[in-house]
């Protein structure tokens, strides 16, 4: 899977745009890095940025989100890595 579309239950309006779909896409290295750089020690701030890049949308837009549309956010993100075999040991 390339990108995941996410059909908000609840739209949220941001700068005049009503947004009712985000697309993620993929996550590269650079995505967790910027995050982390971003986010810091704030395991919340780092996905808001990671969530917002990999969606093209600003970590605010993240934060309006309901939370139900955010967990659905969060299920699309970990269906990248299913099937994803674990390193060896």
């Amino acid at each position: 899977m390339m990108k995941a579309k996410i059909e908000l239950q609840y739209p949220v309006e941001v700068d005049g745009r009503k947004i009712s779909t985000l697309t993620m896409r993929r996550p590269k290295v650079r995505d967790d890095r910027d995050a982390r750089r971003i986010g810091g020690d704030d395991d919340a701030a780092r996905e808001l940025a990671l969530f917002g890049n990999l969606c093209g949308e600003a970590p605010e837009l993240i934060e309006e989100l309901d939370l139900a549309d955010y967990h659905r956010l969060q299920m699309a993100f970990r269906g990248f890595f299913e099937g994803a075999s674990p390193p060896a040991a």
